[in-house]
């Protein structure tokens, strides 16, 4: 065995380039996929909460109690809103999975998907300065620290050589 391999195995078996090729992007994008699992969880338990002290309660029992014809299926706003709340949930999910995916290809690969890392980070920018907007300080911290580690990730990446 040769004591200065381009490569290394990660326990599943897949190829990662040098520590000068991508393995820095690699930690980024584990950060990120940590971070989002755990905005995910936060967002999932948290979103449908309500404090009593934010005066809601007239707001959500109206939201709940509302029903209306959607395409055939009798809804309320809380239906709504409990659906697009999951659907970020989901999202989130998703998004880690990516990220935690993308650290573990080869550098050749990565090189490859590049456009796929930076849509990503773009899509956290977003997200980030929506948070910014209309959200408050938990979001605010998670998006922009993934949004930190995404696009680090995205800029370590290794290029593709071209020629």
């Amino acid at each position: 065995m040769s004591l200065t391999r381009p490569w290394r195995r990660t326990r599943l078996g897949a190829r990662t380039g040098t520590p000068e090729d991508g393995l820095k992007s690699s930690v980024f994008y584990r950060i990120a996929s940590i971070l989002l699992l755990l905005f995910a969880a936060g967002h999932t338990f948290g979103f449908r909460q309500n404090n009593p002290e934010w005066g809601a309660d007239a707001v959500l029992g109206l939201m709940r109690s509302v029903h209306f014809d959607a395409q055939g299926f009798s809804r309320t706003y809380w239906d709504f809103f409990s659906a697009f709340g999951f659907f970020v949930s989901v999202f989130f999910v998703f998004a880690a999975v990516l990220a935690w995916l993308l650290s573990a290809l080869p550098a050749e690969t990565l090189a490859r998907v590049r456009s796929i890392a930076w849509a990503l980070a773009i899509c956290f920018v977003a997200i980030t300065a929506l948070s910014w907007r209309f959200a408050f300080t938990t979001p605010i911290v998670l998006s922009t620290l993934i949004t930190g580690c995404l696009i680090a990730a995205a800029w370590l990446s290794p290029k593709s050589r071209s020629g």
